[in-house]
């Protein structure tokens, strides 16, 4: 069974930056594609950004897209979301998630397999 620990989240204003980090309890190459979920209160749970192994391939969400970059160091079993330019509807729990899929593609969250416990991160206005 994969563990994912997320860390890095916290409070931040509009406009500042975050970097979340996950950390596998296992070589990131039995988990070929990894990716970050959201989710606010009182809503469900959506797709930010997912990567292959290789970091070749990334999907971003069109509300992130251009603001967060996802990444992963193999060498260290970690993946990462570098947050700028924040705002308050980045207002979320963040989960870390993986798969053994090599597809990275998959927007719904019913499609991962491994989940990290969540960190939460509030943007102030």
């Amino acid at each position: 069974q994969v563990q994912l620990v997320e860390s890095g989240g916290g409070l931040v204003q509009a406009g500042g930056s975050l970097r979340l980090s996950c950390a596998a309890s296992e070589r990131t190459f039995t988990i070929p594609t990894m990716g970050w979920f959201r989710q606010a209160p009182g809503k469900e749970r959506e797709f930010v950004a997912s990567t292959t192994w290789g970091g070749r391939s990334a999907y971003y969400a069109d509300s992130v897209k251009d603001r967060f970059t996802i990444s992963r160091d193999n060498a260290k079993n970690t993946m990462y979301l570098q947050k700028n330019s924040l705002k308050p509807e980045d207002t979320a729990v963040y989960y870390c998630t993986a798969d053994s899929s090599i597809v990275a593609s998959r927007w719904s969250s019913f499609d991962w397999r491994y989940w990290g416990q969540g960190t939460q991160v509030t943007v102030s206005s």
